[in-house]
């Protein structure tokens, strides 16, 4: 696929985004979950994200936060990277709290990846080779519908594809060749805007 340009690109990740986003919240509402007063915090939940089209757009995202706080964000990513590299080798899964999270709230909220966006709801979706992955969303989200006895499910498909393609345009003819994405948000925040040598 021919490479576009990338603010080109990033337009069309921010009406995806929307697009996931307004999903999410006709699935919310037919549950009735809401984050409000959660006793659980998402933003420390391990995450690792997979494209270079979000990486860079986050990037951009941070850039635009004033000096001052992008410089504790970047503080904060080294130690996070830190810590969980030290629980991931007791085998545990981390859970630290994101570094662009302050004072409680996402400061880069208009630029937080998909799964960021995603994550609470009951979801499915259907990969490559035919099989359906369901998941039960959050625990208040498995309260809720256990207590309701018939619900949707937000299907994941059509974004993972949609958000697949973005990462052919955004990456190009190279994509083939460069390795796979495998990185936290902190892990991109150390590391800086995506890479395309190999």
């Amino acid at each position: 696929m021919k490479k576009i340009m990338p603010r080109v690109v990033f337009k069309k990740l921010s009406k995806l985004y929307q697009n996931m986003e307004d999903s999410y919240q006709i699935i919310a509402e037919q549950i009735g979950l809401s984050c409000a007063d959660c006793p659980d915090n998402c933003c420390t939940s391990y995450f690792r994200h997979h494209t270079r089209v979000e990486w860079a757009y986050f990037i951009k995202g941070l850039n635009q936060v004033p000096e001052s706080l992008r410089q504790k964000i970047a503080q904060r990513a080294e130690n996070y990277v830190e810590k969980a590299r030290q629980d991931l080798a007791r085998g545990k899964t981390p859970d630290i709290m994101c570094p662009v999270n302050e004072n409680g709230l996402c400061v880069l909220y208009e630029y937080r990846l998909m799964i960021c966006r995603l994550h609470g709801v009951p979801t499915i979706h259907t990969r490559p080779d035919g099989k359906n992955l369901v998941f039960t969303g959050c625990f208040r989200s498995q309260q809720r519908t256990g207590e309701i006895s018939s619900y949707s499910r937000l299907d994941r498909t059509i974004f993972y594809k949609e958000l697949a393609m973005l990462e052919q345009a955004f990456v190009g003819s190279k994509i083939a060749r460069l390795p796979r994405v495998n990185l936290t948000l902190a892990e991109m925040i150390v590391l800086g805007p995506p890479r395309f040598s190999v």
